[in-house]
């Protein structure tokens, strides 16, 4: 049963899942400098992380987080469920400190894009792959593309709850 404060929700997931989708979008535009590029990224990030926050909510909310994923069919374990890469990126200070306690000097790369992601992973934090959609942090990777394919199923699963 969707509770009105879910309507409420649903219109938030419908948001955000909009917002990714136009990042995503811009983001495969040819022509876009560096700062547009990660700031597309990190729209992405944020956007999804939203709608992540929505459907695993913090223990005292965990209720809701159920019902709603329930209610829209969505897998405890989808995709979307990790913040770990937003967290990589909003806690991005804390990863930087924790880099150099562990190192004396060295090769330190970040933002790096095609074709230099080859010190992503060695001597380096961010990567942005724009062959294959994916944003490296360190030695992970995250496929962009699979996170906004969760994203778009959602909002298909979020219509019918919706007045637009």
């Amino acid at each position: 049963m969707i509770l009105f404060q879910d309507m409420v929700l649903i219109d938030q997931i419908v948001l955000q899942s909009k917002i990714a989708r136009r990042a995503a979008q811009r983001l495969q535009s040819p022509g876009n400098d560096r700062v547009e590029t990660w700031s597309l990224i990190q729209s992405i990030l944020v956007a999804t992380a939203n709608v992540s926050k929505i459907f695993w909510p913090t223990t005292k909310y965990k209720g809701r987080g159920e019902r709603l994923r329930q209610e829209l069919g969505v897998e405890k374990n989808n995709i979307l469920s990790s913040r770990k890469f937003r967290n990589y990126f909003e806690h991005y200070d804390e990863q930087v400190d924790d880099w150099f306690q562990s190192r004396h000097g060295g090769v330190y790369i970040d933002l790096a894009m095609n074709p230099s992601l080859s010190g992503v992973g060695n001597g380096g934090h961010r990567g942005y792959n724009s062959f294959d959609n994916t944003l490296i942090f360190r030695n992970e990777s995250l496929d962009l593309g699979e996170v906004l394919k969760a994203l778009e199923e959602i909002l298909n699963k979020c219509q019918p709850y919706t007045l637009v």
